[in-house]
């Protein structure tokens, strides 16, 4: 009893060195965050720069956060499509820091942006050819596919950084890839009954959730996802929701729904809502399956309910 006693503080103290060494990592927005943490579970957490409900684009680091990013040993983030406020952090973090920019992985699956706001049909299964790309589409964290490929970055990068920790991570990597593959079967049977019904959505954010799934987003209220639309533009998409009868029009919590409701007058559509970054939901694995699902039943539920 004496010996237990005496060795009790030793292990804490070892348990805590261990957990003192364990890397200070950031990430920039909440789903990249949720995927990181989840390799993390049991070693440390991540130290995430921007807010939930912040936009990505538009979002100025406060001095704290600032600091936390230029004195990290990793940074995850996707890349100057999205989080323009890191692009000068991100050259200004130390030599020995390992940046991971999603965008230059080579497994992950990129889509161009989409111009203009107002999409075609294409053969499915062309992941480009819907597209006349200027620019790179960022949103690529709806995808569970790269979902999949972000935790195995996450996996290689912190047990290279953090080798006596390696085994947990790649557990709970493990852990993590079984559970987002089981979640995308479970929404590619949830979604296969409403694959050709035509939707707007507000903004441009969705494309990888809809190449997943093959679904059929014909256009976006927006074209600029900083800019409100115009009279010309509700005018336009007012006529393109007709025309094409369109089944639902999407807003997102941020963004005053009044304007939905405006387009959708006197045409055969329901209003949605749909939120890309899960502002409001659980850190961590759970965050992100609820992201997706949430998702999932909001398309799901009003397309299922419009013939």
């Amino acid at each position: 009893m004496r010996l237990s006693r005496l060795l009790l503080p030793l292990f804490a103290m070892a348990f805590a060195a261990q957990a003192a060494a364990a890397p200070n990592v950031v990430t920039s927005i909440k789903p990249i965050d949720d995927l990181v943490r989840a390799v993390m579970d049991g070693v440390g957490e991540p130290v995430r720069l921007i807010p939930p409900g912040s936009s990505p684009h538009t979002y100025a680091l406060k001095p704290s956060e600032r600091l936390a990013a230029e004195t990290a040993d990793v940074l995850f983030w996707i890349g100057p499509e999205v989080e323009t406020s890191l692009v000068k952090v991100s050259k200004s973090l130390r030599p020995s820091a390992r940046i991971i920019t999603l965008t230059e992985m080579p497994d992950i699956d990129l889509l161009p942006a989409r111009k203009g706001g107002d999409w075609e049909r294409k053969p499915r299964g062309d992941a480009h050819g819907h597209a006349h790309a200027s620019s790179l589409d960022g949103h690529l964290w709806l995808s569970p596919a790269n979902a999949s490929m972000i935790v195995r970055a996450a996996n290689a990068t912190l047990s290279a950084a953090d080798p006596a920790n390696a085994e947990r991570y790649a557990a709970n990597a493990e852990k993590t890839i079984r559970r987002l593959a089981a979640l995308n079967a479970e929404l590619r049977d949830k979604l296969a009954p409403v694959q050709d019904k035509p939707f707007i959505v507000f903004h441009d954010a969705y494309q990888y959730f809809e190449h997943s799934y093959g679904l059929h987003a014909v256009g976006s209220i927006l074209v600029n996802p900083e800019a409100m639309a115009g009279a010309k533009r509700v005018s336009e998409m007012r006529a393109k929701i007709k025309a094409l009868g369109a089944t639902c029009v999407f807003s997102e919590p941020q963004f005053e729904p009044k304007l939905v409701q405006t387009l959708i007058e006197g045409a055969n559509a329901r209003a949605g809502v749909l939120d890309p970054l899960g502002a409001n939901l659980p850190s961590g694995l759970e965050g992100y399956e609820s992201l997706l699902r949430n998702l999932s039943e909001n398309l799901g539920g009003c397309l299922a309910a419009t013939p």
